[in-house]
Formats: structure tokens, C-alpha cells, sequence
């Protein structure tokens, strides 16, 4: 269809060439043109692509304007109220009085989400609904996209997918697309609307229709629109025709030979074999070819708008771009190319080895860039991670910068407290995530937020170990169990967790078989304002959320039918990332931030394109879930790699300006990158003509640099004073004073304790801490009675408040040890050998230093002696160790016992052994008896002689370390100091291997 209201032979149509600087050259010519009174721009009326580019026009017109002016009236061709807008142009009160209303992308999104759930539980299947939400939306896209190209479901039924040879889930996928086409369709006759898509082709179509009857009697001018739609299309070339009408065109390359142009496509089919041509859609020049085949208008018509000449080195860098991205069977010419067809004067690359390093360097070019008064920057990147990056590097400088292409709400402080809340509620508490939830930096923020922290902190380190019960009785029996451990730390926080509780007990009622929406949403809002004070909906991202709130309260109806607790916080995740908050203006004014669609139309001196990785730029292509690649074509819609193409164009236009900076990184977020495929062809044509910015990376090697010269850092040896070196010690601590003097000084000296990991798998002294409990309570309570053990055993194992890994891998192992314990204990007692006590502590003054321990257990041997029984989970420790005085464990509770430290206690130590509930070497049986005064070989201690081998080897550590002034050096001897809990304090990797080989030489 060609719709013209005039004779006029020459279409209105010119090209802004992306070195011309498309909304100053724009504004200067509509100045010149229509200005000539006071009234001449404001009568004319203006399309434009999007509100960044309204904004940019508006921005060139006050830079352009030396007396002030009033401007033309501007209208956003993808704005829903177009119709607003544009309406005071077309003198009508209404302009789609008789267009039916568009429908909600809301209420849409979410019906979808509902059929497909639906229609998938008829076929006896299920879906997530996260998953039921994501299919939606690729639903929706797929749906726009036939609707913009203007195909009808009729003619999407009359596709056999037989015949185009398709898989079979490919089939199955067009059919359950038709299925729910239809039913969607349905859902629009009910409520008597229509696809935001199909509303805006009537709208355009209305528009041009109006206009070919009745021309506006002031200028029309449609500017820098590169939709090929076929609706757009026509009302481009209804204005391009009309008397006062003009169509501006950015970045159309009118220097490529009318060869090449005619062969980007798109082909006719062969009317004997049926078969078309594939059209060059990843170049950047196919879709404005496309755009003006369907404006019936030859590029040949095309005008060049007045002050963008083809003359100097910006318009030398155009040639060289068109001749960069020709398609892949003429880039043969490259070779046959004079220097100045392959020159690209003005533009430098710069590759970093990483992302990060990437941000530095941009943020560094940006910095320098503003020294000079009159120079813009924009920094043009599609990966939103990197202008994060980039963004906080800036602010060394205190320059803040916006990122005009947003972020999305699940990545901001308010979705991420938000998901925070739903993940903690809704999945029984887990510790991570609800300790995340109560330290967000929304929560608590007025003047009691330190007060809560200090509790909130004391409950992270109740809560470090394996998982509790889950559920709020969970955190409650953790504070009322009986644990000399942890019992200043649960008086400590008692009083605050009573009132904590009572915000987040309603929670746990409301997660039921089938979820009430409005109810749950009303009590999320309120915890989430009473958590924050309010703060959660201030702010931009505060106000996306509320929104979103409302939005699923009022459309309850419309949810998904099937979704279970734990899926909340990813159904919610999923809505989030499509809502993009975009920051309020009020940015440095010299410098911009834009992804590829914000980058549009805009200009500046200086333009850094980061971040060009494939994946990145172009962006990695995803394939359409519903309707496989050969019904794509069959049907003529945009193939997926279009977007390649337009990338290119995005690349070309953005290359325009007077100076450009190509950036990529070695190595992204997800490891090794390769580089994109646009930077590669500018490479390969230029060589040696595309210079490398080789000062940037000098400049992000100095900044960071000391200025100082970097000294080595040496193993460390701190040197306590004497008071605080003479303090009491424990008999477990002796050996790491022995092996790691530097782990003993950060341990007891400094007071540094490790701790575990938030909910943690069980580890070994995990385990170690349970046995030597129940082995405990078993002593004192049941007075060793073989049967009680295994009761204690059985009875731990059931309470719900245990890890269920423990339950499940460690149940076995845990019963055959504690029952070989019971059955040796009762066989040493038939001998006459009989325990005195269990876990009983004691100390003594030796060497002149306070020495305690806990004893697992100590014995009454027949023949009077004393026997040191010492409980382990896992293997014994070996004879070696004892021998050279790295273990001194049973030696030294001997030691304490022979001078009386156990309370009831007398008499003098004869055994000494380990119990080891681990699995015997050899054998399938668990638990066995290993004495460091038994055995083969020469590493063996006597009996009688271990006592005194403990203390001497004390006596030389209390001397050396307690009394004297020996440094406490790190890692002294490292075969013995194998717990890694003080590395990184001690920076282990800095100096160890490295230092010089320390031998001890007898004079």
C-alpha cells in the first residue's frame, strides 16, 4: 500500500550520516528552516524514536537557541499515549475514539502465565510458575512480534510444520503456541481490547489516514525512526510525501555502492523451486533497506540534510565503516583497499585483562576527557555490570553519573530486601538468607539500627554451625537449649528475639496449600514497612515496587493457579528483573551513561564503547521457545540474529563522533571473552591503522601504584609483652603453641576465635562436640549404663531440631561407635577397671604456669594407677606426634591428676589411651583402642616415662613463649600446624615458600 497526498515527484526524505551529530545538525536545520518568526517552531509538530532522543533534540535546541525560542511540539511514536500526545496536532478531541483500548502488559503477562499453567495441567504435566511466567514472556514477545509484522493467527495456522521437516518438539512447541494464541485471543474479545502492538498499527494507520485526507497545514517531521514495521513504514512515507512533511533518517550509508545495497535483501522467492535468498540481516544497513522498500522509496531519493557534508575525517571514518561491515563475500576488497579507505583516524582501542580493569581505564578516559571545559562524554555499553563498575569508579572523583538504561528492581537495595523477605518467610527461616534479611542496610535505619545490629550480630553467631529446625521453633530451641557454649549469648538476645518474633510469627500461617494473594501481599507490605520504617518505598526503586505490589493485589485473579511457598522468591525475581528503574535526572552534565537503545540519536565529543565482547556487544542471540527458526522464515518475521544487526548500527552511529574509544576485556564475569566480532572485522580491515590507546592502561597501572617501594612482607613473629604473654593456658592449646606460636598468640593472646561457617554441612568438631555431649550426660545421668548410651544415641537422632544430613549419612556410623564404647567400657569394668569420672576439669601450676584441661573421661585401673582416656570422631593421632612432643594432650592431663588438679582424684597415671570411634584400619567394624605407649617400632613413649616427656617438653614451651621472649613465629613448624583457621591473618601466601630455608646447625 502507497499512500500519497501530493504530485510532488521527490519524496521529503534525508539522511543525518552518524559523523553529522544527528540532534544538533537536526535542530540547526529546524531553526533554519522554520524559525524565520517567533511562532514558526512551535506550530510544527515532531516524531521521535523514544524519550532519550526528545530529550536530546530538546537539549540541542537550548544549546542552538542564543535568544530562546519556543519549541515544536514532540511526540514518542512507541509512547501508549501517542494518541494524547499527537492528538492537538490532528485538531481532534479523540483520536482512537474508535480504536479499541490496548491491554495492561500486566493483566497480559500474567493471564498468559495462568493459561500456560492451566493448559499444561490438563495435559497431566506440571510447571513452575516461575517457569509458567518466563515461557509468558516470551509468549508476549513472539505474539508482538507477529502483530508488528502484521500477521494474523490465521495465517500462523495455515504453517504445516510437517512439511517444514521439524522435530518433534518443535511441533509439539507450535502447537501448544496455537493453543494458547487462541485461548489468548479469546480473553481480548472478552474484555473488549487489543495487543498494545495492534492498537499502534491502527493508531499510525488512523494517523497517515487522516493526514492523506487533510494535511496538516504546519511542518510534520519524523526523526531518527529506523523501525521497519510495516504500519511505521507507511506513516513515514505518508509524511515523507505530504506538503509539509519531512523524514529524517539517521545514520543511512549513501556512500555504499547501489551493487551492495541490492544485495542485503530481502529476495523475492524463485518462482520455480519457491526458495529465497537469505537476506544479509546481521548487517547494520539491512533494516534501513528494509524500512525503505516498504516506504516504496529508493535510497537513491534520499537527501543529505544541509550542514552534514561528506568532507573531512569523520566523514572519511563513514567510507571506512561502510567498507569494515560489508558482507562477508566482498570483505575480499579490503586487500585491494588505499590507506585512507581504511582509515579510521580519531578512533583508539584499549583491551584490559578483566572487566574490572576495564572499568578503571573507562572511568579514568571519562576523567581526563572533563579537564577540557567543552567536552562531553558518553560511555555507550549494553552490559549492565561493567557501567555498574564503571559508574562507582567515577565517584572517586565525587562524579555522579547516571546510567540512563536503569537497573533492574531485583538488583537494587529495595528488590533485594524484598526477595530477601519472601525467601527468609517463606522457606522456614533459613539462617543465611534471614540473618541477610535483618542486616539489610534498609532495615532499622534510624537511630536504634546500631542497637539492633549488636543483636541481630549475636544471633548470626547462635546461628553459625549446620541448619536448625526450620521455622521460627527453630531459632526458639536453639535459644533454649542447654549449652554452656552458647549461654551468654542467649541471655544476651532473649528479651530482643521475644519482640522480634512477634513481626514474623503471622508469616508462617499464611504459606498454605493454596496461597491467599491479596492477604499475603497486604502482610508482606506491612512487615516490609515495619522492618524498614517506610524506607523500602522511598526512593525510585522504592516507588517501582510499590507499584508492583499493587499491580498483583488488584489482579489476584489473574496469578498463577498452582505455586508453592518456596517458589515466591523466584516468581517475584522474574517480575523484578523485567521492572527497569531508571534514575532521576540530575547527573554530572559533561557525562552520560547509556546502553545501546539510550544511546541513540544522542551525541558527544567523546564516545567510549565498552565492554565489546561477544555476549556482550553483540549480545548473545536467544532463541524463540515457541516458534522454531524454519516457521520463522516461513512466516517472514525478523530473524533472531536481526539483532546483530541492529548492534552494528548501534556500533556505526555511536562511531560518529569526533573522538571513539573501543574497549573490551580479556576476561568478563564468566571468564575468558572473545572479542566481539564487530571490533574484530575493524581490525582486520584497518591493521595497522586502528591505534591502540596505549597511555590508558599506563595511566590505571599508576593510580593504584604506592608511591613507596613495595617491601616484601616477612613471616610474622610479633612479640608480646611480658603481662600479656603469662597467661593461663590449656592443655589443648599447648601443642599449637608448639607447632603454631603464631595461631596460639591471634588465639589467646589477641583474643581471635574462628567460626563456623553459616549454616554449615556438620564438620568433624561439629561432630566431636555431639559425641563428647552425649557421652557426658550418658556418664553423669545413666552412671554408664550400656543400654542408656545407645537410648541417648537413638533419642539425639530423633529430635527434629537435628541437621538432616546428619540424620541421614552420620545415624549409623554415630550407633556402632557409641554402642562399641558402651560394650568396651562394660568389658573394662568386668576386669575390675572402673571409671572415676567424665568431662571433669581440672588444673595445676606447672612450671610455674596455670595448665588446665577437660578430661573425657578418667579410670581406676586394677591395679590402683590412673587411666587418661581421650574421646576421637576420627583417627587417633600417631605415636610420631607424641614422640617429638607435638601431642601432649594425655600427658599433660596426667600430669594434672598426679598433683591433685581433679577434684576427688589421686594417684598415679599408668594409661594412657585414645578411644576412636572411627572405622578400624582393615576391618568393617567401627571404634577401636590406640596408646601412644603401645605398639610396634621405635615411636613409642613408656608409661612410665610419658608424664615427664609432657612436662619436660611444656617446661622448654612455658620457658621459651610464657615466661621468655621468644617471638611467636607463624607456621613454625607446619607438619604439625595443619588447622588453617590464622592464614589469612598471617597472610600465609605472601612469604611462606618463599623465605630462606631455616636449618638448625650444632656448633
Amino acid at each position: 500500500l502507497r499512500w500519497r497526498v501530493s504530485d510532488r515527484p521527490q519524496p521529503s526524505v534525508y539522511n543525518i550520516a552518524a559523523h553529522g551529530g544527528f540532534a544538533d545538525a537536526l535542530a540547526q536545520g529546524l531553526i533554519d528552516r522554520f524559525a524565520k518568526d517567533a511562532f514558526g517552531l512551535a506550530r510544527g509538530l515532531i516524531l521521535l524514536p523514544n524519550n532519550r532522543a526528545q530529550r536530546a533534540l530538546q537539549e540541542a535546541f537550548v544549546r542552538l537557541s542564543e535568544d530562546g525560542l519556543l519549541l515544536p511540539q514532540m511526540a514518542v511514536i512507541g509512547d501508549l499515549d501517542l494518541d494524547e500526545a499527537i492528538g492537538v496536532a490532528l485538531d481532534s478531541g479523540d483520536l482512537a475514539l474508535d480504536i479499541s483500548p490496548a491491554v495492561d502488559p500486566m493483566d497480559r503477562v500474567l493471564t498468559l502465565a495462568q493459561l500456560i499453567q492451566n493448559e499444561v495441567g490438563l495435559r497431566k504435566d506440571s510447571i513452575l510458575a516461575k517457569d509458567a511466567l518466563r515461557l509468558a514472556r516470551e509468549f508476549a514477545r513472539t505474539l508482538d512480534q507477529l502483530n508488528v509484522e502484521e500477521i494474523s493467527l490465521s495465517d500462523l495456522q495455515k504453517t504445516e510444520p510437517e512439511s517444514l521437516d521439524l522435530s518433534s518438539h518443535w511441533q509439539d512447541s507450535y502447537r501448544f503456541f496455537l493453543i494458547i494464541a487462541d485461548k489468548w485471543r479469546l480473553k481480548l474479545q472478552q474484555w473488549g481490547r487489543v495487543d498494545q502492538a495492534v492498537r499502534r498499527n491502527a493508531l499510525f494507520d488512523h494517523i497517515a489516514g487522516t493526514w492523506q485526507k487533510a494535511p496538516p497545514d504546519h511542518f510534520v517531521v519524523a526523526a531518527g525512526i529506523t523501525t521497519s514495521a510495516p504500519a511505521v513504514a507507511r506513516l513515514l512515507e505518508t509524511i515523507a510525501f505530504m506538503p509539509s512533511g519531512l523524514v529524517v533518517l539517521p545514520d543511512l550509508d549513501l556512500i555504499m555502492p547501489d551493487g551492495e545495497w541490492d544485495l542485503l535483501g530481502p529476495f523475492q522467492p524463485n518462482p520455480d523451486t519457491g526458495h529465497a535468498l537469505r537476506a544479509q540481516e546481521t548487517h547494520p544497513q539491512y533494516h534501513m533497506k528494509l524500512l525503505l522498500d516498504r516506504m516504496s522509496i529508493a535510497r537513491g531519493e534520499i537527501l543529505r540534510w544541509p550542514r552534514t557534508g561528506e568532507s573531512g575525517a569523520a566523514a572519511q571514518r563513514s567510507r571506512a565503516l561502510s567498507n569494515a561491515f560489508a558482507i562477508p563475500k566482498l570483505t575480499v576488497r579490503w586487500q585491494n583497499l588505499e590507506n585512507n579507505e581504511r582509515s579510521l583516524a580519531g578512533v583508539q582501542t584499549v583491551e584490559a585483562r578483566n572487566s574490572a580493569e576495564e572499568a578503571q581505564i573507562i572511568a579514568l578516559l571519562a576523567r581526563e576527557a572533563l579537564e577540557d571545559p567543552g567536552q562531553r562524554v558518553a560511555i555507550v555499553t549494553p552490559d549492565r555490570s561493567l557501567a555498574t563498575r564503571v559508574s562507582a569508579h567515577l565517584k572517586r572523583w565525587d562524579i555522579q553519573v547516571d546510567d540512563t538504561a536503569g537497573q533492574p528492581l531485583a538488583k537494587l537495595p529495595e528488590g533485594v530486601f524484598f526477595l530477601n523477605l519472601l525467601t527468609a518467610v517463606a522457606d522456614g527461616f533459613p539462617p543465611a538468607e534471614f540473618l541477610a534479611l535483618l542486616k539489610h542496610p534498609l532495615v532499622q535505619r534510624g537511630e536504634g539500627r546500631l542497637a539492633w545490629l549488636d543483636k541481630v550480630r549475636k544471633l548470626d553467631l547462635l546461628l553459625r554451625g549446620p541448619r536448625p529446625a526450620p521455622g521460627i521453633a527453630g531459632i526458639d530451641a536453639l535459644l533454649k537449649a542447654e549449652n554452656r557454649r552458647t549461654k551468654k549469648l542467649r541471655e544476651a538476645i532473649a528479651p530482643w528475639w521475644t519482640s522480634t518474633r512477634t513481626m514474623f510469627e503471622p508469616m508462617e500461617s499464611l504459606f498454605t496449600a493454596k496461597l491467599n494473594w491479596p492477604h499475603l501481599l497486604d502482610h508482606l507490605r506491612q512487615l516490609a514497612e515495619t522492618l524498614t520504617d517506610g524506607a523500602i518505598w522511598s526512593g525510585p526503586a522504592g516507588r517501582e515496587l510499590a507499584e508492583l505490589l499493587t499491580k498483583l493485589q488488584v489482579r489476584a485473579e489473574m496469578g498463577p493457579i498452582r505455586i508453592a511457598a518456596n517458589e515466591l522468591a523466584g516468581y517475584f525475581e522474574i517480575l523484578m528483573s523485567e521492572t527497569s528503574v531508571r534514575p532521576a535526572y540530575g547527573g554530572h552534565p559533561r557525562i552520560a551513561l547509556y546502553g545501546l537503545l539510550e544511546a541513540r540519536l544522542q551525541q558527544s565529543e567523546l564516545v567510549i564503547c565498552c565492554g565489546l565482547n561477544e555476549g556482550s556487544w553483540p549480545q548473545a542471540i536467544t532463541p524463540d521457545p515457541w516458534l522454531a527458526p524454519m516457521i520463522r522464515r516461513s512466516l517472514g518475521l525478523p530473524a533472531q540474529e536481526r539483532q546483530i544487526g541492529l548492534s552494528a548500527h548501534d556500533l556505526v552511529g555511536a562511531m560518529g563522533a569526533r573522538k571513539v574509544v573501543l574497549s573490551r576485556a580479556r576476561r568478563d564475569d564468566s571468564g575468558p571473552a572473545i572479542a566481539s566480532r564487530f571490533l574484530l572485522r575493524l581490525k582486520g580491515m584497518c591493521g595497522d591503522n586502528l591505534k591502540e590507546l596505549r597511555e590508558a592502561r599506563a595511566w590505571m597501572s599508576a593510580i593504584d601504584r604506592p608511591i613507596a617501594a613495595v617491601v616484601p612482607y616477612v613471616r610474622p613473629a610479633p612479640m608480646p609483652s611480658a603481662d600479656q604473654r603469662h597467661i593461663p593456658i590449656s592443655v589443648t592449646q599447648v601443642d599449637r603453641l608448639i607447632a603454631d606460636p603464631y595461631a596460639f598468640y591471634a588465639n589467646k593472646i589477641m583474643g581471635f576465635s574462628s567460626l563456623d561457617m553459616i549454616d554449615a554441612d556438620p564438620s568433624a568438631a561439629w561432630r566431636g562436640t555431639i559425641i563428647h555431649d552425649i557421652l557426658e550426660q550418658w556418664a553423669k545421668q545413666d552412671d554408664y549404663r550400656p543400654e542408656a548410651l545407645k537410648l541417648r544415641a537413638q533419642a539425639f537422632l530423633n529430635d527434629p531440631n537435628l541437621h538432616p544430613l546428619m540424620r541421614s549419612l552420620w545415624a549409623p556410623r554415630l550407633l556402632e561407635g557409641l554402642t562399641w564404647v558402651a560394650d568396651r567400657l562394660a568389658t573394662d569394668r568386668q576386669s575390675e577397671r572402673e571409671p572415676l569420672a567424665s568431662e571433669i576439669y581440672g588444673k595445676a601450676e606447672i612450671a610455674g604456669v596455670q595448665l588446665s584441661g577437660i578430661a573425657d573421661r578418667i579410670d581406676r585401673m586394677p591395679d590402683g594407677g590412673l587411666a587418661i582416656v581421650d574421646y576421637k570422631t576420627g583417627g587417633a593421632p600417631t605415636n610420631k606426634a607424641v614422640v617429638e612432643g607435638y601431642n601432649l594432650q594425655l600427658g599433660l592431663l596426667a600430669a594434672i591428676a598426679e598433683v591433685g588438679g581433679f577434684k576427688d582424684i589421686t594417684g598415679q597415671a599408668v594409661g594412657f589411651e585414645y578411644w576412636s570411634l572411627a572405622k578400624k584400619g582393615g576391618t568393617d567394624n567401627f571404634g577401636y583402642v590406640r596408646s601412644p605407649t603401645q605398639g610396634r617400632g621405635d615411636n613409642l613413649v613408656a608409661a612410665d616415662a610419658m608424664v615427664d616427656h609432657a612436662v619436660a617438653r611444656f617446661n622448654e614451651a612455658a620457658d621459651h613463649y610464657i615466661l621468655g621472649s621468644e617471638p611467636m613465629t607463624a607456621k613454625l613448624h607446619p607438619e604439625y600446624a595443619v588447622y588453617a583457621d590464622y592464614d589469612q591473618l598471617m597472610r600465609l601466601e605472601e612469604w611462606y615458600g618463599r623465605a630462606p630455608m631455616e636449618t638448625d646447625c650444632d656448633e
